[in-house]
């Protein structure tokens, strides 16, 4: 069985994945290193939506991204879904339809594509070969493609748009909200705060990380997070809480779940806790409609 315990996924030295859970992942489309063999994912079906592969116009060249929205007329609000290391696996996708059942445009961009496909590779080192090659600055830089691209698009609804994201994801949704102000709000689920010791993963220098720029927060950010986390220690919550109060910036807020462990709204892994995740996805929801971006009802 396995654990994500870490902000960046799993370390080798953490778990050894179990040839079942290889199966499990092979045939589901989930990432294949960091199944667990018990799981039992949470599946939502295609009726009543479009679900497409598209290409976001990037600067250097087409990144793809998995769109799930209504199929019905109208603009819906949009959710741009930042995915875990281990890319756009089905966990990511299933997120995007579930989304877009509520009544948005949920979509998941290939942030690694330029490197290579993590959910498919089963060798840790190589997965930290591949998400290293995303820059801060390239990131960035593909969120703002896909800006470009929804609004663009006769189904979006521009002037209501969310991010939320997952562990890697998670840090990403604190900077695109101190950076991008094409968004409402953001839900960040266990996302990294401060800079990685020297050594760790992600150490890409010069890079920032969110608490060094929570002044520049341009929309209300809701944390989510782990009491049991082993990668992201509670003292980074609380300097993040501090900051946000010094810094007045109170539409923003941290909730930590005592009991869980990094990785809790994974539903494809041991660290899934349905208790937590779904008190999360509610607070979420509410979060994003108290700021603006409410789905729209398909009627």
């Amino acid at each position: 069985m396995t654990t994500l315990t870490r902000p960046e996924g799993t370390d080798p030295k953490d778990v050894q994945l179990t040839r079942r859970g290889l199966g499990l992942a092979a045939l589901g489309g989930y990432a294949v290193y960091s199944v667990s063999a018990q799981a039992e994912p949470v599946h939502t079906d295609e009726a009543g939506l479009v679900c497409e592969t598209v290409q976001l116009p990037a600067a250097d060249r087409g990144v793809p991204a998995y769109v799930a929205r209504p199929d019905a007329k109208g603009r819906f609000p949009v959710v741009v879904v930042v995915c875990e290391v281990f890319g756009i696996h089905e966990y990511i996708r299933d997120t995007c339809r579930r989304l877009a059942k509520l009544g948005y445009v949920a979509i998941a961009p290939d942030f690694f594509v330029r490197a290579g496909d993590p959910s498919k590779v089963s060798d840790f080192n190589e997965i930290r070969r591949i998400v290293s090659t995303a820059s801060d600055a390239q990131v960035m830089g593909d969120l703002s493609a896909a800006l470009k691209f929804l609004k663009a698009q006769k189904y979006v609804d521009k002037g209501h748009m969310a991010i939320t994201g997952f562990c890697w994801g998670g840090a990403v949704v604190w900077l695109a909200c101190e950076r991008l102000k094409e968004f409402k709000a953001g839900c960040a689920w266990y996302g990294r705060l401060s800079s990685p010791k020297p050594g760790e993963f992600l150490g890409e220098p010069g890079r920032q990380w969110p608490i060094q720029l929570v002044a520049d927060l341009k929309a209300p950010v809701l944390g989510l997070y782990a009491g049991k986390d082993q990668g992201i220690p509670q003292t980074d919550v609380e300097a993040m809480r501090a900051a946000l109060v010094a810094n007045r910036k109170t539409d923003s807020s941290i909730v930590v779940y005592p009991e869980s462990q990094h990785g809790f709204h994974a539903d494809y892994r041991t660290s899934y806790d349905p208790k937590a995740a779904a008190d999360g996805w509610a607070r979420m929801l509410a979060h994003f409609a108290a700021n603006k971006v409410k789905p729209k009802p398909v009627s």
